[in-house]
């Protein structure tokens, strides 16, 4: 009989201020000044939706709320804020999207809908993310929409 091992996964990943990084194509801020920060251990978790963020890290990030939201936890349902999008990078896929903020003593979740977007699928007898093997493990994001006739150097 075989058995597999199945737990937790956890990624590193680079958080970014898409504020600062929209100043600084600009050129009203110095590429250094990006508030950012690195996670060595963010939990990827499917059940969340989000990517949510410790609030004293959405604190050094310098983020500001961009409006309230109704949640279901596992403690019930309450309302949490959402900050400002960030650029959210995961093995060197990124992404831009609004930050869930949780309480500091959880760890960065990586919900589905940053997964969608940075198209990872969760390997959990690898405990590991892989990219969509759908897609030929490349990233690619599904858009099923008629689009005008143009190559993507005249966007």
């Amino acid at each position: 009989m075989e058995t597999s091992t199945m737990g937790r996964v956890v990624v590193p990943a680079r958080i970014e201020n898409m504020g600062d990084l929209l100043k600084v194509e600009e050129g009203t801020l110095a590429p250094d000044a990006v508030r950012k920060l690195d996670v060595p251990a963010a939990l990827v978790d499917t059940g969340a939706t989000y990517l949510c963020v410790l609030q004293k890290l959405i604190r050094q990030l310098g983020l500001t709320p961009a409006r309230k939201r109704r949640v279901r936890t596992a403690a019930g349902v309450t309302d949490v804020a959402v900050y400002h999008p960030v650029r959210l990078t995961v093995q060197g896929r990124d992404c831009m999207l609004e930050v869930a903020a949780i309480d500091d003593d959880c760890p960065v979740l990586i919900g589905q809908v940053p997964l969608e977007m940075l198209d990872f699928v969760v390997d959990p007898v690898g405990q590991k993310l892989i990219g969509n093997p759908e897609h030929g493990g490349e990233q690619m994001i599904e858009l099923f929409a008629f689009l005008p006739s143009r190559s993507p150097e005249s966007i």
